[in-house]
């Protein structure tokens, strides 16, 4: 009787352990605090890129908020031809290239002829403040991590997508 009391207990303790996990499983899913974040291509949320990025880019969050203090992960697919003008960033940028090419140069002038060409599984690290700007060549989709915020400082003010809307 007590091996079959104790065999007993012990299956109800393991199902509500197996329990327990799956509700931790479906908790995964969520990409707030400290919890595991596990999603599939079909489970991304694609929107507009940011007012100061130049349009025809799309962005999906994969975790955290990039415009606030802590860490994000996104994201970011640019059409064929995309460019983003010479700018900085606060923060430490890394990325990792998941499709098309990224076309990535270093210095305070657009010069194609001198940018790096990183085809997919390429990554890239650059320090903060360090001058940079880029190109997509086919659709290009990268992925970017890092601490927030995130933040463009385009070294040629005419070039920030925010200050051309205000003018026109």
């Amino acid at each position: 009787m007590k091996r079959t009391s104790l065999a007993l207990v012990a299956s109800v303790a393991l199902f509500a352990v197996t329990d327990l996990a799956a509700a931790k499983e479906k908790k995964t899913t969520a990409s707030s605090g400290h919890d595991a974040v596990m999603l599939t291509p079909d489970q991304l949320k694609w929107g507009d890129a940011p007012p100061a990025l130049p349009k025809g880019a799309q962005v999906a969050v994969l975790q955290g908020d990039p415009f606030k203090k802590g860490v994000f992960a996104i994201r970011f697919k640019m059409p064929d031809g995309y460019k983003i003008p010479p700018h900085w960033h606060t923060n430490t940028e890394e990325l990792t290239i998941l499709s098309g090419t990224f076309m990535l140069g270093i210095g305070d002038n657009f010069d194609e002829a001198s940018m790096h060409s990183l085809a997919p599984t390429s990554y890239h690290y650059l320090p903060g403040k360090k001058h940079h700007y880029a190109m997509a060549t086919g659709e290009t989709v990268v992925e970017i991590h890092g601490m927030g915020p995130f933040d463009i400082h385009y070294l040629n003010p005419a070039d920030d997508p925010t200050k051309k809307s205000a003018t026109k």
